[in-house]
């Protein structure tokens, strides 16, 4: 789920790729396209926000233009699935005690 951060308001340009920068102001740099010559691309602000980033969400800019902000997705579905098996292996493992045999000398 997204929540508002910032009311903006940006027109996007097709061939851009618009991104929050290190200071939590809105940029945009060319796309890079199959064909075009590599180089060094110009960043270039749009418009000074401010924004300041906690860690654990992602920053973006919606489809009306807004800074927006979403929680990071940690581990997905295989990770849960793995920590609920290891949390049933391990009641399985408690219940069951298994009783010690008295050991048993040899003769020689």
């Amino acid at each position: 789920m997204a929540e508002k951060v910032a009311k903006v308001g940006i027109c996007k340009e097709d061939g851009y790729l618009y991104y929050i920068d290190k200071n939590g102001d809105v940029s945009r740099v060319e796309m890079s396209r199959g064909g075009r010559k590599k180089g060094k691309k110009k960043k270039e602000k749009v418009q000074k926000v401010g924004v300041k980033k906690q860690s654990g969400y992602l920053y973006f800019i919606d489809k009306r233009g807004d800074v927006s902000r979403a929680k990071m997705a940690r581990g997905g579905k295989k990770r849960k699935k793995k920590a609920k098996k290891k949390k049933a292996v391990k009641k399985k493992a408690v219940k069951k005690k298994a009783k010690k045999k008295p050991v048993k000398k040899r003769r020689r």
